[in-house]
């Protein structure tokens, strides 16, 4: 056969990829966000810690360590996380609501531990919730004004985060953050929070307030926090990041509240395959598993890149493929030649299993690899097992039946 290019081997319909502005930041919400889904664990330090590690480790850029209005036991792990990042790239931010009362502790935990942290002070935008709370908007804009003044007043640097901004109106949009930006907040943080947004939504809303921004004069950066009620959460962000926004907010495993916000594992995988970052996301799966088990979320086996059936296959054409890329030596096509993600990009390999939908190069292949000769007759007799069974094989009835 002919030597032909690797790019000529698949044509990407989706290059050329938006280019974007500037550096892509990420904020990790697992310890804030993600622990308000009702279905996790709140984790115990160490798990914390070894976390913002690995958050460390992806090259992300700032971590939610939890709201100081929760509690005694909140307060005491901020203190804790926000001292251990002290020698670390990452950096600490927390939410507030936007009353002085709730900034107020952050200041005391940045005296005793000597490190910077962020306010993420957050107040409801949409009429609904205005009018769920009974709320007036110009005691809305007096709060919004009075909490931001007093964080920068007192060194803090202050994001401001309009909670609903998507079901929001766009002059009360405008309102609230020309009142933060005046009062010195350094960003402005849009949120889906109820996973309302369409892609274009999405579009829309981010422009128009990157417009609110570039109208102001001010240095401010935008965020973006979006949910996944409508299963739209990552495809959103990565629409926010075109539009506008220079900082990314997603969880591990898309925990979080209710149905949970962008998975940051498959935000920092979707843009290191599309050449947007080069962060070295070798520990991404360790990140994953770690989550897993300190917040007790569910992994589901079919959850992309990183769920154990993501780069495993029993069926026969499937495999058939694989392998015979795996036998010219090619594992650079045999992990783009049935799988849109190249498996070796996150430290993973195809498998090949064996199962009713098999072929005897699936058989031959599990045989070799486990060192044993995948003769016709003990090929034979594991084809003929796995017809009759409606599953994979295990590793033990393989081998029994090829007779080793």
């Amino acid at each position: 056969m002919t030597e032909v290019s690797r790019d000529d081997l698949i044509h990407d319909w989706n290059a050329p990829y938006p280019s974007v502005e500037a550096k892509v930041q990420f904020d990790d919400e697992t310890l804030r966000d993600g622990l308000q889904s009702p279905s996790v664990r709140d984790p115990e330090l160490d798990q914390k810690i070894e976390l913002i590690h690995l958050m460390d480790d992806l090259g992300i850029d700032t971590a939610d360590v939890g709201l100081p209005g929760a509690g005694k036991r909140a307060r005491q792990h901020i203190t804790a996380l926000v001292k251990e990042m002290a020698d670390l790239n990452i950096t600490p931010n927390v939410a507030c609501r936007t009353v002085i009362g709730d900034i107020a502790p952050v200041i005391d935990v940045v005296q005793e531990t000597g490190v910077p942290i962020e306010v993420c002070a957050f107040i409801g935008s949409s009429p609904i919730r205005q009018y769920a709370e009974s709320w007036d908007f110009e005691h809305m804009l007096k709060l919004s004004r009075e909490a931001v003044e007093f964080g920068v007043k007192n060194g803090l640097k202050v994001m401001f985060v309009t909670e609903d901004t998507s079901r929001a109106k766009p002059e009360q949009v405008t309102a609230l953050y020309k009142t933060a930006i005046e009062a010195g907040a350094s960003r402005i943080c849009v949120c889906d929070t109820c996973g309302h947004s369409t892609p274009l939504g999405t579009k829309n809303l981010v422009r128009f307030v990157k417009n609110i921004v570039e109208q102001s004069g001010a240095d401010v950066g935008i965020d973006w926090h979006g949910h996944r009620d409508r299963g739209l959460g990552l495809i959103n962000t990565l629409v926010a990041l075109d539009a506008g926004a220079t900082r990314l907010h997603a969880s591990a495993l898309g925990v979080g509240e209710r149905t949970g916000n962008t998975e940051m594992d498959l935000l920092l995988a979707n843009l290191k395959i599309n050449g947007v970052i080069d962060n070295d996301l070798s520990k991404l799966g360790e990140y994953c598993k770690k989550a897993h088990e300190a917040i007790g979320m569910p992994f589901p086996v079919n959850y992309p890149i990183f769920g154990k059936d993501a780069f495993e296959t029993g069926t026969g054409v499937h495999a058939s493929a694989v392998v015979k890329a795996l036998r010219k030596g090619d594992t650079w096509l045999a992990n783009r030649v049935y799988s849109g993600v190249p498996a070796d990009m996150f430290g993973l390999e195809q498998v090949i299993q064996v199962g009713p939908m098999s072929g005897k190069s699936n058989v031959m292949w599990y045989l070799e690899k486990r060192g044993h000769e995948a003769n016709d007759e003990a090929v034979g007799r594991v084809l003929d097992l796995a017809k009759k069974t409606p599953r994979l094989l295990t590793e033990e009835e393989i081998l029994g039946a090829a007779g080793y």
